[in-house]
């Protein structure tokens, strides 16, 4: 199947109340453990890029990396831009061959949001890209702004986007304390946009339970990173101990951390498919 837009995938699995694990992946070993995710369980998959990467050459570099993994990979694969803070981020992952893009403008005032998110939008369209709004903030070391029903309506509709980030009640990174999900508010925004993908951010640590509930209530995209990043760090970690000094070549090295990131984000791809 190969490369293709989120918007490719994110449809169908709304209508399903199933959602697609989106992945953030920062080198080869994360994007390989993702593919290897996607082929073991027979399910399309995101592979995202933060936006920070693309403040250097890490973002330009790994595309044409992950576009050789999806074109191999026998599932559909969608690689993203996440977070992208300026419309540069957006036209220059658009070049550098990424099939969809999210332009987050939540920090910003509404109408500032909705006339950026709109441009972006447009060049994705133009381009053939799938794009990403967010609207109400989703906390990131500050403080949550739950998304509002009309303006989400309205939002949606003027900027045209494929998929709408909502702000519920997850925020980014570990939870100090349990969060408290609003699926009434999700549900409310799903209902008034019939079709609309809503896309979870703050997927890691969110109990399964809630994001099941969010999944039934219109979410089709959810976001993991700190904890599939952290998967990485523990089995790295505990692979040198047992090294103890020790000389591995570094392939070799890599190779059980590949498969516990793929045993991770595969039971996650299950979770999120509703087995």
């Amino acid at each position: 199947m190969a490369l293709v837009t989120m918007k490719e995938m994110l449809r169908s699995a709304r209508q399903e109340q199933r959602a697609i694990g989106a992945f953030n992946i920062a080198n080869y070993e994360g994007a390989a453990a993702v593919i290897k995710a996607a082929e073991a369980e027979k399910s399309p998959v995101i592979i995202q890029v933060y936006q920070r990467l693309f403040n250097s050459d890490k973002a330009y570099d790994l595309a044409g990396m992950l576009l050789r993994l999806a074109q191999r990979c026998r599932q559909p694969v969608a690689i993203h831009l996440d977070h992208g803070d300026t419309v540069e981020h957006v036209r220059n992952a658009i070049a550098w061959g990424y099939t969809s893009v999210m332009f987050d403008g939540s920090r910003l005032p509404y109408p500032e949001n909705l006339r950026l998110t709109t441009l972006c939008a447009g060049y994705a369209r133009e381009a053939g890209v799938s794009s990403e709004g967010e609207i109400g903030h989703v906390a990131q070391g500050d403080e949550t702004e739950l998304t509002d029903v009309s303006q989400a309506v309205d939002f949606a509709r003027q900027t045209g986007v494929d998929a709408l980030a909502v702000a519920i009640g997850t925020a980014h990174g570990y939870y100090q304390s349990a969060p408290q999900l609003d699926i009434e508010r999700c549900q409310a925004i799903a209902d008034a946009l019939p079709g609309l993908p809503l896309v979870l951010h703050g997927g890691s640590g969110t109990p399964l339970d809630d994001m099941r509930r969010a999944i039934q209530a219109g979410i089709a995209k959810v976001n993991i990173a700190t904890e599939y990043m952290d998967t990485y760090l523990q089995t790295a970690r505990r692979e040198l101990n047992a090294l103890d000094g020790k000389f591995i070549p570094i392939d070799k090295f890599y190779d059980p951390i590949i498969d516990a990131c793929s045993e991770h984000a595969a039971r996650l791809i299950r979770f999120f498919s509703g087995n």
